[in-house]
Formats: structure tokens, sequence, C-alpha cells
């Protein structure tokens, strides 16, 4: 039997996509962003942590190179903490740091970012994110409450848009749900109670080891894939009737893993409440236009009315799962 062209074939081509673009990130690390941070612990003197991204058991190539007259007075010590190498040193600037220039030195071959944080003694800090085709910056005298906001909402939205395990349970919220009215309270559920863990964890109320919030993450997606396969076999259950108690119930794990990230990311001291509030509205806006994005094409091919099985419908469910429960065992088996 066939029937008139649904959502299933644009679905099918969206979940695949999300899971290969998960396999090509896990097996390029280099997505993580690498992190460079100046304290000015006496005048003129800086403590220096550079964290940069590993492959296996080797770090990329990056290094701080200042543009003005620095000198180490200490040796740079390295240690690796999970799949990142640490290196921290102390130096003294020559000349004064505000007004140099900053490159990561080694970023333009890479396909990561990396954020810089400089705080100085008089409380004054200042962030920037550096890209692979802008490696450098200048260093200002002080950072507007606007720049800080700029940063991290641009972080927060590329966080959500890679995040592609935190796509791929939005995308089955979306198929399970039916109707806009419970779509919109199923979004909103799933947007309060990340934003709830993600400010407790990120401010230090709440602790939660990474790994097996990520492990049970992958598992969240796996459970709603198996409540797609019962709604499409006709066994209506609580999910299915009221899916913004499992965004809101799921949602709550979500935020962790997000803290996770901006906790590798660091907060500007003096300026937190306002770097979480617009990291958090980045990742909202992300999370809006992949739904928007979803919707929209799904609007578009349901204009074609082109004949496809049945069977089709089923698709989904198991591609979402069994790409969930390979990140499951994945990081399990990290532990």
């Amino acid at each position: 039997m066939r029937r008139i062209w649904n959502s299933s074939a644009v679905l099918v081509l969206l979940t695949l996509s999300i899971g290969l673009l998960s396999l090509v990130a896990a097996s390029a690390h280099e997505v993580r962003p690498a992190y460079l941070e100046l304290r000015e612990e006496m005048p003129n003197e800086y403590s220096v942590l550079l964290k940069t991204p590993m492959r296996g058991d080797a770090r990329l190539a990056l290094s701080a190179v200042f543009s003005g007259k620095i000198e180490n007075i200490t040796p740079i010590v390295s240690r690796p903490t999970g799949n990142a190498m640490v290196q921290t040193w102390r130096m003294r600037t020559i000349e004064p740091l505000q007004g140099q220039q900053v490159l990561i030195d080694g970023l333009r071959s890479t396909m990561t970012d990396a954020l810089v944080r400089v705080e100085f003694a008089a409380g004054r800090a200042w962030i920037a994110r550096l890209t692979p085709s802008a490696p450098e910056a200048t260093i200002p005298v002080a950072q507007t409450r606007g720049m800080v906001a700029a940063t991290y909402l641009q972080l927060g939205i590329e966080h959500i848009l890679l995040g592609f395990d935190h796509l791929l349970f939005v995308l089955a919220l979306l198929i399970i749900t039916q109707g806009s009215w419970l779509l919109v309270k199923t979004v909103t559920s799933f947007t309060v109670a990340h934003s709830i863990t993600l400010a407790l964890a990120t401010l230090g109320f709440v602790h939660v080891p990474s790994p097996p919030v990520e492990a049970v993450i992958a598992l969240s997606i796996a459970f709603v894939a198996v409540e797609i396969v019962h709604v499409r076999q006709g066994r209506r259950r609580l999910s299915a009737q009221a899916p913004w108690l499992v965004a809101f119930a799921f949602g709550l794990l979500h935020g962790f893993g997000f803290a996770g990230s901006l906790s590798e990311i660091g907060l500007p001291v003096g300026q937190i409440p306002l770097a979480l509030l617009f990291f958090n509205v980045g990742v909202e806006t992300g999370q809006l236009l992949f739904i928007g994005a979803v919707l929209a094409l799904v609007a578009l091919i349901r204009l074609a009315k082109r004949p496809l099985p049945t069977w089709l419908n089923l698709v989904p469910p198991y591609a979402i799962g069994t790409i969930a429960m390979f990140w499951v065992i994945e990081r399990v088996a990290a532990f």
C-alpha cells in the first residue's frame, strides 16, 4: 500500500544527516574549542592556562603569541585531562598587555575555535572568540557589556547547532508531538527545564558528573524513539498525550549537558549573569532556528504530494534509536 507524501521522508533524511554529522564530529575532536586564560595576579604578571583539544594521544599544535614583549617566568607544565591537554605557566609583560594583539598560532589549520579570556587585577575582564579565519585580536583597555553579550550569544548558538545529541532529541520531540499548541507547550517545557539546570550547575549550586549525564542524555533520546514506535503502532501512551512532561523531565538532564560545555568555556568574573543569560539565549535561538528549519522543510516537501510506502513512517524512530544506543554504549564505555 502507498500513501500521499507526509513528513516521513524528510525526517529520515534529517535523522540520518544528524547521525552522520555526529559520527564525523566524534572522529574529529577539533570541534571542541580551545581555551586561553590569562589572570593578572601581580602587576604585569599573569598566570596562563592554555587548553587544547586532543586527537588520541596528540594535542593540536596551538600556542599563544603576543605582539608585545613578554617573558615566561616559569616553565610550561602540561597535563592531559580527558580529551584535552592543559598547559599552565606564568609570564611577565615587559609592555602593557592592553593594546597588544594575541594570536593563537596554528588555529588557521584547524576546524576549531578558541576562546580567550583575560582578567586584570583591577577586576576588569576581556573575552574574545577567535576562529581559523580570524585567529588574532587586540586586547582593549576594557570590554563593554555588549561585547560579552555578543560573544556568549554566538557561543550558545554554535553549541546547540553542533550538539547533535540535543538536536536529535528535539527532532524526536517534534515527531511525537501532534498539534501546534502541544508543540509550543513541549518546546517551552524543554526550554524552561534546561534553563533551570543550566543556571544551577553553572553557578555552582548543583554538581553532576559529566560522563553519566552524557550517557543518560543519549538514553533519553532512545526512550523517545521507542515511544514514537508505540505511537506509530497505534498505542498512545503518556509521552504522546503529554509530550511536554517528557520534554520537561529530560530537559532538566540536558541542561546539565549544556552546563558541562559552558564550564569548559568559562564565564567572565564580574559578568557571570550577563554571560549566562546570553549563552542561554543563544542556545534557545539555535534551537528555534533548527525547529523552524525542520517545520519549513516538512511544509515544503508536503507540497510535492509524492506517494511513498507506509513503512517509511517507522524509519525515523528506528534510526534515532539506533544512533542513540550507539551513543549510550560509546559513552558508558568511556567511563
